[in-house]
């Protein structure tokens, strides 16, 4: 999406790292750019807006609720793989994954 202006950030980048600049992860610098631009682009503060509300709608919704200790380990594992560059699996095979087929198939081949 673009409003068709030009902006010293695109609109592109802005939305491409929104959600980054909503929950604070980004660097000030970037802070200040991605504030500049909605001072100017009408499209890009309208969906800050909405997403903003949505997050907001969300927490206030599902924050209550108490992450699995071992999901949470699972799913910070993941994001520092991905911030140190390391290949990520596409799947990671867990005691949940093993179906009723798979056990049968199993016990039938040996």
């Amino acid at each position: 999406m673009s409003c068709g202006e030009p902006h010293e950030t695109d609109c592109s980048e802005v939305l491409d790292h929104l959600y980054e600049f909503l929950d604070n992860e980004m660097p000030d610098s970037d802070c200040t750019k991605f504030e500049h631009h909605f001072e100017e682009c009408s499209p890009c503060l309208e969906k800050y807006g909405l997403e903003q509300a949505v997050k907001k709608l969300v927490k206030r919704c599902c924050g209550h609720d108490d992450v699995p200790s071992d999901l949470r380990a699972k799913v910070m594992g993941r994001i520092d793989l991905i911030r140190s560059g390391q290949a990520v699996p596409e799947h990671d095979v867990t005691a949940t994954d093993v179906t009723a087929t798979d056990i049968s198939a199993t016990a039938e081949g040996s």
